[in-house]
């Protein structure tokens, strides 16, 4: 288990229960177990952040990203965030929330390639090129 504030266990529910648009729709395309039979779940505190998705047998995280990331306090929050997460062994891949929302069979297919470009181990199986 990933170290977290536990402050942001009640502001993680209320995220959960208020999801963006973007969120809504890479959630029903990732939720269940509909890639590669992982797990994902949404609005997860790690560190002192709620990451909008994360795969822990991965260490994967998802962000959707919003117009507010790319202003310039936007984009150095997110290096920052992404710097602190990839200390603990996290992978982070961002989606803008026009692509997600205007391209989402594009935005799986990145997942997807994500997974069989990159080596693996899920209990124990190597997963690789598959």
């Amino acid at each position: 288990m990933k170290p977290y504030n536990k402050n942001l266990k009640q502001p993680s529910r209320d995220l959960r229960k208020n999801m963006t648009e973007a969120e809504q729709v890479l959630w029903q395309s990732i939720r269940r177990k509909r890639i590669l039979g992982l797990q994902f779940y949404r609005q997860k505190p790690i560190l002192n952040f709620i990451v909008d998705f994360y795969c822990p047998k991965v260490n994967l995280v998802i962000e959707c990203d919003g117009g507010q990331h790319y202003t310039e306090e936007g984009l150095g929050a997110d290096r920052a965030r992404d710097q602190a997460l990839s200390e603990l062994g996290l992978m982070v891949l961002r989606f803008s929330n026009h692509e997600i929302l205007t391209e989402i069979d594009g935005v799986v297919e990145v997942i997807y390639e994500f997974f069989t470009s990159n080596r693996f181990k899920i209990n124990n199986i190597l997963l690789i090129d598959f």
